[in-house]
């Protein structure tokens, strides 16, 4: 596949293939466990056209591309991960807050802070990215590398792109999603990463759960031993992280929201909506549409957009999202998931000041 390629596309998390925020309501995907495989490709007709595309794709050797595509093993559970829900639950923020932003989540966080202050230190000067935005990304990705997934990467983009479930509502362009993102897996493997590497249900691995198309484009040798290691680098993972969100235009000094009042009856709901999560208004425009934002947000010089939480049925909760909330989302296109990954960040950092 050669997708038509949009940037937001290229990381590891699932959410976006079901369009929901609650694919990410359980466990990080990489957690979920995986059976054991059934029987290799093989070299069949689809299999030989396959190979002969990506090889042709990529620069790879053709008979090298087959034979690795023939030894993969189809993965009929990841078939059945990778479909959206059938009957999607109500959004509700403070359930997903719940899962992400809970003790044991904030020890693991100050734990890790701790065992790599420096590099977090270096990434903050080199990319602009704050360290807690960092050690969000990777707490609730994959709880501090304790979920990096159990899937063979191979046979996961493999099964993906040879048998993608047709039910999917965009069977045909996740279909050409995955064909794309495992030319750039066999590319990486033949330029020296291990054929062997694991990750989630998806594709996505290491500690920032990178595709292997981010892991081409953005990933770094943060430790300086001459080697792009997300797996075993949580150094690497953390330069890697801050360089993405540099690469999307994180802006240094920029907060990710301010808080906003929209209760009142005269406020213009549907056109501050209307945009979701793309910063479209001026505060000043946000004002004359009824919204009433913090102090701090009303001299923020850049654009705005009014991020809704639903709550199941309660009401929504509102924040007014910057440009670097944006960014965030490039990571994960749910605003529920950048809202957790702020929200878990700040609150390991809270709980380092606390404990010094």
């Amino acid at each position: 596949m050669r997708l038509s390629f949009s940037w937001g596309w290229v990381l590891a998390c699932t959410v976006w293939l079901s369009c929901a925020p609650w694919a990410h309501a359980a466990p990080p995907h990489g957690s979920r466990s995986a059976t054991p495989p059934s029987k290799a490709w093989g070299h069949t007709p689809q299999v030989r056209a396959l190979a002969q595309e990506l090889a042709q794709r990529y620069t790879l050797p053709l008979n090298w591309t087959e034979q690795h595509l023939a030894q993969a093993h189809r993965l009929d559970q990841v078939r059945q991960l990778i479909l959206p829900p059938s009957t999607p639950s109500a959004k509700n923020w403070a359930a997903y807050r719940a899962r992400f932003i809970d003790p044991r989540r904030i020890e693991a966080g100050v734990k890790f802070w701790r065992e790599h202050e420096d590099a977090l230190r270096r990434a903050e000067q080199r990319y602009g990215v704050p360290a807690h935005m960092v050690v969000g990304i990777i707490g609730v990705e994959t709880f501090y590398g304790k979920h990096m997934g159990k899937f063979s990467v191979l046979d996961v983009l493999t099964t993906l792109s040879l048998d993608f479930p047709t039910e999917h509502p965009r069977a045909a362009e996740r279909q050409a999603f995955f064909q794309s993102e495992l030319g750039h897996f066999l590319k990486q493997t033949r330029q020296g990463a291990s054929i062997k590497r694991l990750g989630s249900y998806a594709g996505a691995m290491g500690w920032p759960q990178f595709m292997p198309s981010s892991w081409s484009q953005f990933a770094v040798d943060f430790d300086g031993d001459g080697h792009v290691d997300l797996q075993r680098s949580p150094v690497d993972a953390i330069g890697s992280v801050a360089n993405y969100f540099s690469s999307f235009g994180w802006e240094k000094g920029m907060p990710t929201h301010f808080d906003i009042d929209v209760s009142g009856s005269e406020v213009d709901l549907p056109t501050l909506t209307a945009p979701d999560i793309l910063p479209t208004f001026s505060a000043a425009r946000m004002t004359e549409l009824g919204a009433r934002l913090e102090q701090s947000g009303q001299s923020h010089e850049g654009q705005l957009a009014l991020i809704e939480l639903q709550n199941g049925g309660l009401a929504p909760s509102y924040v007014a999202g910057t440009a670097n909330f944006y960014v965030v989302t490039r990571y994960n296109w749910s605003s529920y998931y950048a809202m957790a990954v702020i929200e878990l960040g700040q609150a390991v950092e809270q709980a380092m000041k606390n404990a010094r």
